[in-house]
């Protein structure tokens, strides 16, 4: 039997982390989820028009590296790459699984995700996979790390998450002073 890495020990982990990345870092992104039923494809399988779930809050670690410059036809062109780490029970909480092609909005850039790795495991292993039934307590999986490169979003189609969660919000024009007056009354 391991004499560390049990469920006290996990829960020390957990607790901390939250506690860092919550009340102490406090970055948090917008997460727009791609919703795959919603988008048309053309006949190559390849949707033209994207169509992603409204933005969600999520707690995030980054780590930034420095942008590259290329000269095009059209003039300079910038590209970065962030990774954003996520505490995995976090992201159970919310009900939220990250994939390939999600959006984060972080600084007013867009990123989309272009890999997704789990490999960081306490004490090396998952009690989902152990093959030795005297350690079945003994380890957890940790965390989500994803990669993102900035990418172009001129529109950014969105829809509601889950009804009654997300709040859709009403674009109020400057010539309607009555429905100004009646949503911010």
């Amino acid at each position: 039997m391991p004499l560390f890495g049990g469920s006290r020990d996990i829960s020390l982990f957990r607790t901390m982390n939250k506690e860092l990345l919550n009340d102490i870092i406090q970055i948090e992104i917008g997460y727009y989820k791609y919703v795959l039923p919603d988008n048309p494809t053309n006949v190559y399988g390849e949707a033209e028009k994207k169509v992603y779930y409204e933005p969600m809050l999520v707690p995030s670690l980054i780590t930034r590296e420095d942008p590259s410059w290329t000269a095009t036809d059209f003039g300079p062109d910038t590209t970065q790459q962030l990774t954003f780490a996520f505490l995995r029970d976090t992201l159970v909480e919310l009900n939220l699984v990250p994939e390939v092609g999600d959006i984060v909005l972080f600084n007013n850039d867009y990123f989309e995700f272009t890999s997704i790795v789990e490999n960081q495991f306490i004490v090396g292993k998952v009690p989902e996979y152990s093959m030795n039934e005297d350690t079945d307590d003994f380890g957890s999986s940790f965390s989500i790390i994803c990669k993102g490169t900035r990418s172009r979003i001129e529109v950014l189609n969105t829809i509601p998450f889950r009804s009654n969660i997300y709040p859709t919000t009403t674009k109020v024009e400057k010539t309607d002073a009555n429905l100004r007056d009646q949503l911010y009354s």
